[in-house]
């Protein structure tokens, strides 16, 4: 009688039939809304913006892993993700050879270099977004936002200050045209429609990729903290880049906590954050600084906060 052979590995020994490339898929579809909806206000330059972003993401990744000898990945789509997400966090008014910098940057300095996909500590595009900022400030920020020669009124320009990544309109800017994004609304590309935003977070839900916890909480915290302020919560909901961060960014299955409790605070954290470098701080936008650190804090709540083990009962008294 032939020897019973058995395959022993560590947990988990439970599996579902999604794999890195279906989420990511879902993801991609999720972004098609808004991608959409930029390349309708922006045009060809937001088309070839998408597609620099993506290709010079996958090709990164690509030569990355090449060069380190590790297998070639780029089938899983995460590449391609990061990239779009990057591409739809900058203005249509920067250059192309930025964003590939910054997809550089994400894939090389922020992924391979830490080990890959599931080994980074902060999310990729969101920390290739803020070394933007820092290292081309004029092409990331103020005018960039607007397509040139579509400076229609003096009220768009005067909104606009050296640093404002804020979806911005004409004074008197009906907020049906800010949740649409339609009319004078100028920001980042994938930002400037909450209601595509919203359509991809349906699906995502839909499809089981993510869950209601941090983008509800998270947009929930700032409408709560926004309503205490005194500031006008459905502009601070549908401006700049909170849906497109909270939906799609703060749910990072990588950087974001693992556990309900632990995604909730997390979300606080994030929602607290943004309205506090909003309304107080130097700059008019708090998103991608309050995610990228919650994602430094997600190791500790992961720490100190752990979920319940399978048939785990209480101790008795």
């Amino acid at each position: 009688m032939a020897e019973r052979q058995f395959t022993v590995s560590s947990s988990p020994h439970i599996r579902g039939n999604q794999t890195t490339q279906v989420i990511m898929r879902d993801v991609i579809i999720a972004l098609l809304p808004a991608c959409v909806m930029g390349i309708l206000q922006y045009g060809i330059k937001a088309i070839l913006l998408l597609a620099v972003g993506v290709a010079t993401a996958v090709a990164s990744e690509y030569l990355a892993q090449k060069v380190m000898k590790r297998p070639i990945t780029i089938t899983d789509l995460s590449a391609a993700v990061t990239g779009l997400l990057l591409a739809m966090n900058v203005p249509v008014g920067c250059p192309w050879w930025v964003l590939a910098i910054g997809c550089v940057f994400a894939i090389v300095i922020v992924k391979q270099l830490f080990g890959g996909l599931g080994c980074n500590f902060i999310n990729p595009a969101l920390a290739a977004r803020l070394f933007l900022v820092a290292s081309y400030p004029t092409r990331m920020t103020g005018s960039a936002f607007i397509p040139a020669g579509e400076v229609t009124s003096a009220a768009t320009a005067a909104t606009l200050t050296s640093a404002t990544p804020l979806v911005v309109g004409a004074e008197g800017t009906p907020l049906l045209d800010l949740f649409l994004g339609i009319g004078d609304i100028h920001g980042c590309i994938g930002e400037i429609s909450s209601a595509a935003l919203l359509i991809g977070f349906a699906y995502l839900l839909w499809r089981k990729v993510i869950t209601y916890r941090i983008p509800v909480v998270y947009m929930g915290t700032v409408a709560v903290f926004s309503l205490l302020a005194g500031q006008n919560v459905p502009f601070q909901l549908c401006a700049g880049g909170l849906m497109l961060g909270s939906i799609f960014m703060a749910t990072d299955y990588v950087t974001s906590p693992s556990t309900p409790l632990g995604e909730i605070i997390y979300a606080v954290g994030c929602g607290l954050m943004t309205c506090i470098i909003r309304f107080y701080g130097g700059y008019p936008e708090g998103v991608s600084y309050s995610i990228c650190f919650m994602n430094l804090v997600t190791p500790l709540l992961d720490k100190y906060i752990k979920a319940k083990k399978y048939g785990e009962v209480k101790k008795n008294a």
